[in-house]
């Protein structure tokens, strides 16, 4: 089982998109900056998650939710309330 998700930071207020098979190792990890692409921009909590069957689905829904990053899509989707709890 795979996970895509949305940060948003507490810092900046921007958001990052990402996919995972563990998804509270993860969060820590970006907590931690051991992500270099948001390394300075924790502390982050995740404000949508999605599950996947597979990776291949995950990747591919991961991209569809960037191609529409900062559009009406995307603010449709971070304002509603997660369709899967976080485990």
């Amino acid at each position: 089982m795979y996970w895509v998700y949305v940060l948003k930071s507490l810092k900046d207020e921007r958001h990052y998109v990402g996919h995972t098979n563990d998804i509270k190792r993860r969060l820590e990890d970006h907590n931690r900056g051991k992500s270099k692409s948001v390394k300075n921009r924790g502390p982050f909590e995740i404000i949508h998650t999605e599950i996947c069957s597979d990776r291949f689905e995950a990747k591919r829904r991961e991209r569809q939710i960037k191609s529409y990053k900062g559009g009406e899509a995307f603010k449709r989707l971070v304002n509603k309330i997660s369709k899967d709890p976080i485990v």
